[in-house]
C-alpha cells in the first residue's frame, strides 16, 4: 500500500523548537521559521548520493498526498526528506524521513503526517550537564605542525588551499539533549540554518545550494576575521585583506564551475560582501542561477561538494593532503546537510559551526583555509572562535 502524507493548516506554533519531544527529532530553522521533525517514518542509509537521490524519487512516486490548498506552493509543506552526507564519500549518506513536521514560513504554519502519525510533544529538557572539551585530533603544537606543513605544500605548488580541521570531544555522565543547544543556536544566531539530522547538531552560515522551481542560489563563505577592534574596522580589514579574498576567489570559481554544467544561466558576483555573525565575519558571495529541468537539489549538491571552501584547490591534491595532516575522520562534519520535498527542491547548507551528539559524548569541529601567507597562530585562534559558537550552546 502506498504511503499517506496529509498536511493541514495548524496555529501558529510561535517557537517551533519548543514543540520538540524527547525523541528522534530533525531541525531546519532560520529566523524563526523552518521545520520540525519527530521520529522516522522512513529512514535509509547510503553508500553515495545517487542512491539516495534514487531511493528518495522511490518513495515519492508511490504516495497519495493531501495538502490544504491554503498552503500554495509552500515547498516545506507536503512530503520532505531530510539528509545529511558525509565530507568524505567513505562515510554514510543519511536520508530521514520524519513521521511528523510542524512548519511555519510566510505567515503560514502546518503540520504533516505520514500515515497518520501524530505529533506528541513531550517533557521540557532539563538541566544542561557538565561539559570539559579537550582538543582530540590535533592540539595546538600539532595543529601548528600540520599548518606549516600545509604551507610547505603550497609554496611547491601542490595545492592552491587546503582546508584543515580538528575536533575536540567532551562527554558527561548523563545523556546530552539536542534540544536546548538547538534552542540556543537559533537564538544566538538566527541568520544561520540550525539543523538536526540524525545526531549533528549545529547552526550554519554557509547555504550549498537552494532550488526553488527553477531557480537555485548558492553562498559562499571563505576569509574570516575575528578580534576585539570595531566592527567597522575589521570589515575593512577584511575585505582588504588580499590573502582572505584570494581564498574566497578559490571557492567561488570552485562552485562555479561545478555549477555550470547543471544551469542555463549564471551570475558570479564579482566583489563579496562580509557576512558578520556575533563572532566572527566572512567574505561572501551569493551565486544565483536558472537550473535546467529534471535537476534536484541533492544532485546539485553532490556535484558541487566538496567546494574549495570545505576542501581546498586542486579538489583531489587537497583532499588527500587533509587526509594525511587532519589525523581524524570529519564524519559529517562539512558535509551538505539540509532538506527536499517530492519535486526535487530544497536547501542543502554546509555541516559547519557543528558537532555529533552520541548519548554522553560530543565531538565538536572546526576548520579553516590555509593559502599562501597564513600564520599557523591565527588559523588556531580562528578555530577557536569558531568552536565558541558550539561550545555556548553544549554548556
Amino acid at each position: 500500500m502506498p504511503d499517506f502524507v496529509r498536511t493541514t493548516l495548524v496555529p501558529d506554533p510561535l517557537d517551533l523548537l519548543a514543540h520538540l519531544p524527547d525523541a528522534e527529532i530533525s531541525c531546519w530553522v532560520r529566523r524563526g521559521e523552518g521545520m520540525v521533525g519527530v521520529g522516522a517514518a522512513h529512514h535509509q542509509s547510503f553508500p553515495d548520493a545517487r542512491g539516495a537521490e534514487i531511493w528518495w524519487r522511490e518513495i515519492c512516486s508511490n504516495l497519495e498526498v493531501d495538502t490544504d490548498p491554503d498552503l500554495g506552493d509552500e515547498p516545506m509543506a507536503g512530503p520532505v526528506a531530510f539528509i545529511s552526507f558525509p565530507f568524505d564519500s567513505k562515510g554514510s549518506y543519511e536520508v530521514v524521513v520524519p513521521g511528523a513536521v510542524l512548519g511555519r514560513r510566510n505567515g503560514k504554519s502546518w503540520l504533516t503526517s505520514w500515515n497518520s502519525i501524530p505529533w506528541v510533544e513531550g517533557m521540557s529538557p532539563g538541566a544542561s550537564p557538565a561539559l570539559h572539551f579537550h582538543p582530540s585530533s590535533l592540539d595546538h603544537e600539532q595543529w601548528l605542525r600540520a599548518v606549516k606543513q600545509a604551507l610547505t605544500a603550497i609554496h611547491r605548488g601542490e595545492v592552491d588551499k587546503i582546508v584543515l580541521a580538528r575536533d575536540e570531544v567532551a562527554e558527561t555522565k548523563g545523556r546530552i539533549d539536542p534540544r536546548p543547544v538547538l534552542t540556543r543556536l537559533a537564538e544566538t544566531y538566527p541568520q544561520t540554518w540550525t539543523f538536526c539530522v540524525k545526531s549533528l547538531v549545529g547552526a550554519s552560515p554557509e547555504l550549498l545550494i537552494r532550488q526553488d522551481r527553477g531557480l537555485i542560489t548558492s553562498r559562499v563563505l571563505a576569509g574570516t576575521i575575528h578580534g576585539d577592534h570595531e566592527e567597522s574596522v575589521l570589515a575593512q580589514a577584511l575585505s582588504s585583506s588580499s590573502k582572505d579574498l584570494a581564498e574566497h576567489q578559490y571557492a567561488v570559481a570552485s562552485v562555479a564551475e561545478a555549477l555550470r554544467s547543471h544551469v542555463t544561466s549564471l551570475h558570479v558576483p564579482e566583489v563579496p560582501f562580509v557576512l558578520q555573525l556575533p563572532n566572527v565575519m566572512h567574505l561572501a558571495s551569493d551565486i544565483t542561477g536558472a537550473v535546467r529541468p529534471g535537476s534536484t537539489v541533492v544532485g546539485l549538491a553532490a556535484a558541487i561538494h566538496p567546494s574549495a571552501a570545505v576542501c581546498g584547490t586542486p579538489t583531489d591534491a587537497a583532499r588527500k593532503l587533509i587526509h594525511k595532516l587532519e589525523h581524524m575522520n570529519r564524519d559529517r562534519y562539512a558535509g551538505p546537510v539540509g532538506w527536499i520535498n517530492a519535486a526535487g527542491d530544497g536547501e542543502i547548507a554546509l555541516a559547519l559551526r557543528c558537532g555529533l551528539i552520541e548519548e554522553n559524548q560530543v565531538r565538536i569541529f572546526a576548520g579553516c583555509g590555509i593559502v599562501a601567507g597564513s600564520d599557523p597562530e591565527a588559523e588556531w585562534a580562528e578555530t577557536v572562535a569558531k568552536l565558541l559558537p558550539m561550545k555556548q550552546a553544549l554548556i
